[in-house]
């Protein structure tokens, strides 16, 4: 049959025709352009996403559909793999397709605990008329200022101890980072004797298994929570194959702990020296620090201090990568950081296999926190013997307790282990502000439960508060007072762990979610709320949702009588 022979259509139908242009979203040219130039040189490597739209946020003030899709056509991606990302962090303002871009300033106002007991509610209430239509005012969970409560970001510089008036005039003359502390500088740290104890292990002077030898012997542990011993590590992971990689965790989201920012601010370079020696002692290549997006300025010190150690030919035995966070406390659960680091949404891994034996890249890896490796060259330069000569109650070694809330002097005290919360108050803080009674304290964070003032003389360390349903993870001391309604303090970190769940486990997601709601709607069914708890500590996938119910439980167990009263407001 010829052409001209062959049916024709149906009436009421046409022939098919190829489309004018290929199926799916289309690229347009000048976001493709201006994504282009933004990157420049850079590698578009799967890994590198996150850094990639970080330079956008921070160039156009949000990440647009047309920016979004150019992006995922430069990085050879899905744009699906974009997209979840970008929507999985909360410092990502993605604009879709007929929607306006968020206002040119942005403040977000810390909601967590130690700012809400300092008036953030207020802030909340009163900036959007002072502000104006120009300006964006959102809630934002914990900044890592809680000594300074309350705490504002204005773009990415945050306002200390803010009221309406400070947070007005920053947002009138936004910046890009407040100026950090003044740190022992990189030549007055190598005076001081900086580097040496590095120089000696890469050099041949000292061996491995010295240092292992002396961070065991002194009791180091994993002082971002998890408290496992620093020694056991190192040599777990050296006896994994090589090539092994290191990730550093700068990454405290726990509401209550800034302990980390506070070292890295002050003297970054004998964290730096550390970080250098564990990477040597595992025979890391690579070494990937992350640090989270609240952190502004002590991003920017890190990448200047980091560039002296470079030039001074120090790191030769690993490179150096700094990475950026977006606003995820997951992201400090040490699998899905890993995964953020890989350019992926924060979603915690299945155990096993552990991080040590499949981590970063798939390969086997070293995980630390800022402070644990802050120590290392002090115990291992002045010996075991001095640390664990440190302590109290039969406790060794030094902590360092990020202390918030109701008292004179809050901060980040450094104290004997093992000491207790009646002693941090009158010791180290100055007792409790004027006017307030101490009711009740927070040993470890938004997870780590909360116990009544009648049972402040426990010593403050790993495996001292298990027992009574408590820990002291990160060290981060909150305390309370008589002013303070438990039963909004448990809410207020109940809605914490909603807003952070990372989604991925129905346990921890709904969870959250339902406690919230049976918290703040009505009197509490202790049963009801005792059931739920039980279910997300025994099938969450990760820490988060494990330990979400602490503060509930506690204040079940520990003040019965606030039970029968209405729920109060800050």
């Amino acid at each position: 049959m010829s052409i001209s022979e062959q049916p024709s259509a149906p009436v009421g139908r046409t022939r098919n025709r190829p489309p004018r242009t290929p199926k799916g979203r289309q690229v347009d040219p000048q976001a493709l352009d201006e994504v282009r130039r933004l990157l420049g040189e850079r590698e578009r490597r799967r890994d590198l996403l996150i850094e990639h739209l970080h330079l956008i946020q921070d160039r156009c003030g949000h990440l647009s559909a047309a920016h979004l899709a150019a992006l995922a056509q430069e990085m050879r991606l899905a744009l699906t793999e974009v997209y979840e990302v970008a929507t999985f962090y909360a410092h990502f303002d993605v604009v879709k397709e007929g929607e306006k871009p968020p206002p040119p300033v942005t403040v977000r106002v810390c909601d967590s605990l130690s700012c809400a007991l300092a008036g953030a509610e207020r802030l909340l209430a009163e900036l959007p008329s002072r502000l104006g239509a120009n300006v964006r005012v959102v809630r934002a969970p914990c900044m890592g200022a809680c000594d300074r409560a309350p705490v504002c970001a204005v773009g990415h510089v945050q306002v200390m101890q803010a009221d309406a008036a400070r947070v007005v005039a920053a947002a009138a003359k936004p910046a890009h980072a407040h100026a950090y502390p003044t740190p022992v500088a990189f030549n007055a740290y190598v005076r001081g004797g900086g580097y040496e104890l590095l120089k000696a292990f890469t050099g041949g002077a000292r061996t491995r298994d010295d240092a292992i030898k002396a961070v065991s012997d002194a009791g180091l542990r994993g002082l971002g929570g998890a408290g496992f011993p620093t020694g056991r590590k190192w040599s777990l992971v050296r006896a994994e194959p090589a090539p092994r990689l290191f990730a550093v965790n700068a990454d405290e989201g726990e509401p209550g702990t800034f302990k980390d920012r506070y070292y890295l601010e002050r003297d970054p370079h004998r964290f730096i020296e550390g970080m250098l020696i564990a990477a040597w002692i595992v025979e890391a290549p690579d070494t990937y620090l992350y640090i989270r997006d609240e952190y502004p300025e002590v991003r920017l010190l890190l990448i200047e201090e980091l560039a002296k150690v470079e030039d001074a030919g120090l790191s030769k035995h690993t490179k150096v990568h700094l990475r950026r966070g977006a606003g995820a406390y997951i992201c400090g659960e040490e699998s899905a950081m890993i995964e953020s680091i890989e350019g992926k949404r924060g979603l915690p891994r299945h155990r096993p296999p552990y991080v040590a034996q499949v981590g970063l890249f798939g390969r086997p890896t070293l995980e630390q926190n800022v402070e644990t490796l802050y120590w290392v060259r002090d115990i291992v330069e002045k010996g075991a013997a001095w640390f664990t000569g440190q302590g109290r109650h039969d406790r060794k070694g030094f902590r360092s307790f990020s202390v918030s809330g109701r008292v004179k002097n809050p901060g980040v005290k450094l104290a004997p282990a093992g000491i207790t919360a009646r002693e941090l108050i009158v010791e180290f803080c100055g007792g409790m502000a004027d006017g307030h009674t101490f009711k009740a304290y927070l040993p470890g964070g938004a997870s780590g439960g909360i116990l009544p003032a009648s049972m402040a003389d426990i010593p403050l360390d790993f495996g001292t508060l298990e027992k009574h349903g408590c820990f002291v993870g990160s060290h981060a001391v909150v305390i309370l007072s008589d002013k303070d309604d438990m039963k909004a303090v448990a809410l207020n970190l109940i809605k914490f762990f909603e807003d952070e769940s990372c989604g991925q486990c129905t346990p921890c997601r709904v969870g959250t979610e339902k406690a919230a709601q049976l918290m703040a709607n009505g009197p509490w069914d202790a049963a009801l709320l005792d059931e739920l708890s039980i279910l997300m500590r025994d099938a969450s996938i990760c820490g988060l949702g494990q330990a979400a119910p602490n503060p509930l439980l506690s204040v079940l167990k520990y003040f019965p009588d606030e039970l029968r009263k209405p729920l109060g407001r800050w």
